[in-house]
Order: structure tokens, then C-alpha cells, then sequence
């Protein structure tokens, strides 16, 4: 449930601080000294570096004479087409389309693949949808995800006259990795000490330049990509470091907005839901502003009961609108797009051979016979029999060594090769590039591509129109987790299991499959496992609840309970940090449940 995140810059990060070594180096850094004391820096800085992309808005497809022509952003540039589909790119590496002509609807539908971002170094697909608006001319928009990174500094002064130093980042919570001490000051120059990673060895991980006159600190983090000019937000009372400003007073409950995305909406009231416990939970677990890297950082926390909407906030700025990155949570959508596949006729079951399935007749005779008998059940519940453990570091197969080396650019063949060390289904062992390998089977089987797939068998019918599919290097969607939806639209995917498989009536998964995949299936990290979702019990009135999830890096969770028909959601920027583990391990048995009576008619 705990992964890092699908990010190559990592292997960048770490060649930048060594060839910055002649300026970063390892040491105590600078003394109290020169015109200027560290001391006057205390306070809340923040900074944000937004990177694009620069290709967006308005797309325009034009057919003369047989052929296409593209336009977009002062770009006009031939389109390709063969048969229905159409393609083309934007010189320089500014992004590229893929799409087909839908005759049935007139339109042409596609994805935008924008540049590798400076955020974590993917790609990424966004949807488009271009309508006919007149003779051989359709127009859409494109909306890419936005790539930018923020940072807050923390300076606060400490007894012994240090100045005591932290990072907040809301992206990605590289304060972890950049684990700051204390900002020293000589002059106007600032070294920002502390220990990269796990190392117990300080060093200089950032520095910069204080410019008084403008009050501004000038700081070059390696991990950020750049440079950032940092301005004091002491004195913004509203500023998206505070959950809701400076001093929020008491919370007051607003129930959600109806909003054209499927969503019924109505009051926790009406779903016999107490406000007392979750105005407790926002006030004292939410509202206060972070005093440590490690406090709790909600982006958002939503409730749906009896299949209405009933709770829907935002925190630090985050909003209904803004796509929040799900990291592993997004594994359950791989299962769902298995179950949707099945249900759509497609040649596939949940005992299909794996490797018969992708080689075919091609397949080795000698190739190891278990492989031969993995299914694509094993690979839902994570009991492939791969070498392949997330939590170990010299297991072949870890998600962090995949994605690192440089051998193999195809995830799926690296998968395919790995060795085998137990049956298939004898036991479940946490393993990113096993879900990922469900990709391959998908769009062998159906012969779509997986955002086609995506789109029709899972977008469409939850009436989903924005999410952005993070992309393998060789351009298929990243199965093992980290797509960013909006929020509402997250939840729905856990609102699917409730209702057995179905969506606003629309079906979706057979309700066999549905109950099959919140099943507990298996015991893995001392919880339990089914179809790429998670199975705990709640402590509830005296007795306990079962609950299904989906959990991701940082706090992205979606939980469901059957017995209640209840549905909560939280979005947090707590990456890499075990306190994520809150949202699901207090807030929901200590706030939310408390709160819920008994399921009235």
C-alpha cells in the first residue's frame, strides 16, 4: 500500500548533488557571522515554480482532400490518419495526440500525452474530445496536468540560538527526502544543514541568497529542479500553508454542492451522520497549522452515504477542480479495469493463463513451468510467485529497482523475465510490477489501447471526464498506481463496490467479481487482500465493521463499509511518511464511525 512514488527523476536528483558536490558539501555549514543573524529569518517562507506544459487550450482538426491538418497553440502541424485513427506530434518534444473518429458520435476521441514533467519525470495523458463544428472541422480542449512544485520553509528559533529548519511540499513531500536541521546564515548567504534520506551524515542540501532589501530568500534545491525565490507568508493569513487560513475558527458544516458528474448530494443529517465527531476530527486534527514535518497534511475528506454525497472539503488550497495524484490507491482501478473487461465480453477470465495469454502459441517450451500456470487471479491479489517484493530492496522485481534501471525501457518484458521463487497463489507479497502486468494482458485481450480501454469501459459510464494517466516509458499507462483524478470522482470507484458492480444503475462489474474483489482473499502487511483493494474490520458500536480499500502513498484512501453503506475518502500530502497510516487507522474508527448511526430506510 506504501510505495514510492513512479518518479525516474530520483536517479537526477542524486546526480545533481553530486555534481554539485564542489558547493554543496558535506559539514556543519556556516557559522552565526557577518552582517546578518539567522535569527532574523524566523518565520513561514513559501514559493512555488510552475513548469508548464506549454502546449494547451484550444485544438483544432481539420480534414482537406484526405488528409488532416492540427492547430494548436500558434502550432499548425499535419496529422497522420490510418483508418480512423489519427496522430501527430508538435516539434521539439512539445507533446503529441492519438485518437480515432468516432462516426457514431461525430466526434474524435483521444488523449494529449504532454512532456516528461519536472515534477517527478513522467508523462502523462489527458483526455480530449473534439465535437464536429462544422464541414470536416472539430475543436476540443486540451487540458494537461499542470506541473509545478511548491515549497514552504519553516524557520523557527530554538533555545540554543540555532534557527531550526523544515521544507513543506504539497506535490510530493520532498521535505522528506531534503530532511532539514537548521538554517545557518553568513551575511547574505544561507545553507539550509541537514541529512539526505536515511544518511546520519549532515550536509549542506540547499543554499542560497538572502536579499534584504526585497526580503526575499533565493534557494537552489536540487530535488526541486531549480531555483526559488521565497517570500515571507507570516503575514498572509490566507496563504495554502494554513488548512484554512491563519486562524479558521470553528468549522461550519456546508453540504456539497450538486455538480454535473453523476454524484446524488445531501446532509449528513439526513444520512444519520452526527456533525459533533467530524467538526472534532477537522478542528483538532486538520485545522491546526503544521508545527513539524511529520504532522498530518489533509488535502481533502469526503462522505457519501446510502449513495449520496453528503461531506466534501478541502484543505491547503486543494479544491473539487484540482486533479489529486492517488499513487498505489489507483492499483484498485487496475482491477476494476479487469472486471470491466470481463463484463464487457472481452476473451478474458480471472483464471486465463497469464503467459498463454500474452505469447500464445510463441511461448517458450521451456520457459518455467510455474509461469505457466499463473493466472490472472494471482496477479489481483498480488500471489504471482515473481521474485518480485516492494519492501525489499534486492528483490529484482521492486518497484524502485524497475523503475530505475536503464536496461530494459519496457516494464512488461522486465516483468515477464523475472524469476520465480514460490507457486503461483501460494503466497501474497506486495508487488507493484505484478498489478502493472495486468496492462499488458488488458490490451492483448481486447486489442484497445489501455486509455481507449479506460475510457470506455471505466470514464465513460462513471461519468468521468478529466484524469491524467501517468505513462511507462514506452507510453502505456503506469498500472501499478498514480493516476490523478479529481476527487469526486476517486470516490466513485469505491461507490462501484458498494453497489455491487454498478454505477448510477449503468452496470459495470459483474456482482460476482465485485464481491469477489473486497473479498479477504489473502494476508499481506499483517492486513488482509483481495482483487487489488485492502480488507479491515472496524471497531463499530461494541461489535466491528468490514471495510474494503484502496490505499495509497501519502493518505489517498477510499474506504467502503457494506454493512453501513457508508463511503469516505481522504486525499493527504503525507508521502513517504507513515503517518499517513492516520486517515485510515484513527480518523475513520475515532471521528467518522462514532458518528454514524445505525442504516435508517
Amino acid at each position: 500500500m506504501i510505495q514510492q512514488p513512479v518518479q525516474q527523476s530520483r536517479l537526477v536528483a542524486a546526480l545533481l548533488l553530486l555534481t554539485l558536490g564542489s558547493i554543496l558539501m558535506p559539514g556543519t555549514g556556516l557559522a552565526e557571522a557577518g552582517s546578518g543573524s539567522a535569527t532574523e529569518l524566523v518565520g513561514i517562507w513559501g514559493a512555488t515554480r510552475r513548469f508548464g506544459p506549454e502546449i494547451r487550450g484550444s485544438l483544432a482538426l481539420t480534414r482537406r482532400d484526405g488528409s488532416w491538418q492540427a492547430e494548436i497553440a500558434g502550432f499548425t502541424v499535419d496529422a497522420p490518419a490510418s483508418g480512423t485513427a489519427i496522430e501527430f506530434e508538435i516539434p521539439g518534444d512539445r507533446g503529441r495526440f492519438k485518437g480515432h473518429l468516432d462516426a457514431d458520435r461525430q466526434a474524435i476521441l483521444g488523449h494529449w500525452i504532454q512532456p516528461r514533467t519536472a515534477n517527478n519525470g513522467m508523462r502523462f495523458a489527458s483526455p480530449v474530445e473534439l465535437a464536429l463544428v462544422g464541414p470536416n472541422r472539430w475543436e476540443g480542449e486540451v487540458v494537461p496536468w499542470e506541473d509545478e512544485l511548491t515549497f514552504y520553509l519553516v524557520l523557527k528559533a530554538r533555545d540554543d540560538g540555532s534557527v531550526g529548519a523544515f521544507f513543506r511540499n504539497p506535490e510530493r513531500n520532498l521535505g522528506v527526502f531534503l530532511n532539514l536541521d537548521r538554517l545557518e546564515r553568513d551575511g547574505d548567504r544561507v545553507e539550509l544543514i541537514g541529512t539526505w534520506l536515511n544518511n546520519k551524515d549532515e550536509r549542506v542540501l540547499a543554499e542560497g541568497t538572502y536579499y534584504s532589501d526585497f526580503e526575499r530568500l533565493s534557494i537552489f534545491i536540487p530535488r526541486g529542479n531549480g531555483t526559488y525565490d521565497f517570500e515571507r507568508i507570516d503575514d498572509d493569513p490566507s496563504s495554502f500553508f494554513y488548512p484554512r487560513g491563519h486562524t479558521p475558527g470553528s468549522y461550519q458544516y456546508k453540504a456539497p454542492a450538486p455538480r454535473d458528474d453523476g454524484w446524488s448530494v445531501g446532509t449528513l443529517q439526513e444520512a444519520d451522520i452526527s456533525l459533533g465527531p467530524i467538526r472534532k476530527l477537522i478542528e483538532t486534527e486538520i485545522f491546526p497549522p503544521p508545527d513539524s514535518l511529520h504532522d498530518v497534511y489533509v488535502h481533502g475528506m469526503l462522505i457519501a452515504r446510502h449513495g449520496k454525497l453528503v461531506l466534501e472539503e478541502y484543505f491547503h488550497g486543494f479544491n473539487r477542480l484540482a486533479p489529486h495524484e492517488t499513487r498505489s490507491a489507483s492499483k484498485s482501478l487496475t482491477a476494476t479495469l479487469v472486471g470491466a473487461a470481463i463484463q464487457a465480453g472481452g476473451p478474458l477470465t480471472v483464471t486465463s493463463q497469464v503467459y498463454e495469454t500474452i505469447y500464445g502459441e510463441a511461448l517458450e517450451p521451456d520457459i518455467d513451468p510455474r509461469k505457466r500456470r499463473m493466472t490472472v487471479e494471482n496477479l489481483l491479489t498480488m500471489a504471482s510467485g515473481f521474485d518480485c517484493d516492494d519492501r525489499d530492496s534486492s528483490s529484482p522485481g521492486n518497484e524502485d529497482v524497475m523503475q530505475e534501471q536503464t536496461e530494459e525501457s519496457n516494464w512488461y518484458r522486465y516483468t515477464l523475465v523475472l524469476p520465480m521463487v514460490r507457486e503461483p497463489g501460494a503466497k501474497a507479497v506486495y508487488c507493484s510490477a505484478s498489478s502493472n502486468l495486468l496492462g499488458k494482458v488488458l490490451s492483448h485481450t481486447t486489442g484497445d489501447t489501455l486509455p481507449q480501454l479506460f475510457h470506455r469501459l471505466i470514464a465513460e459510464p462513471l461519468d468521468i471526464e478529466r484524469y491524467h494517466l501517468v505513462l511507462q516509458p514506452t507510453g502505456e499507462p503506469y498500472m501499478g498506481g498514480g493516476i490523478h483524478w479529481l476527487p469526486r470522482d476517486f470516490m466513485k470507484m469505491g461507490q462501484l463496490y458498494l453497489d455491487g458492480g454498478a454505477w448510477n444503475g449503468k452496470r459495470v462489474l459483474g456482482a460476482e467479481f465485485a464481491s469477489r474483489a473486497i473479498e479477504p482473499l489473502y494476508e499481506l502487511r499483517e492486513r488482509r487482500y483481495g482483487y487489488l483493494w485492502w480488507v479491515v474490520d472496524f471497531p463499530y458500536k461494541g461489535g466491528s465493521v468490514r471495510a474494503f480499500f484502496a490505499g495509497g502513498n501519502g493518505g489517498q484512501v477510499v474506504i467502503g463499509i457494506p454493512d453501513l453503506d457508508l463511503l469516505v475518502t481522504f486525499f493527504a500530502g503525507n508521502y513517504n511518511d507513515r503517518v499517513l497510516f492516520r486517515m485510515q487507522d484513527e480518523f475513520v474508527p475515532d471521528y467518522i464511525l462514532p458518528a454514524v448511526d445505525i442504516i435508517s430506510e
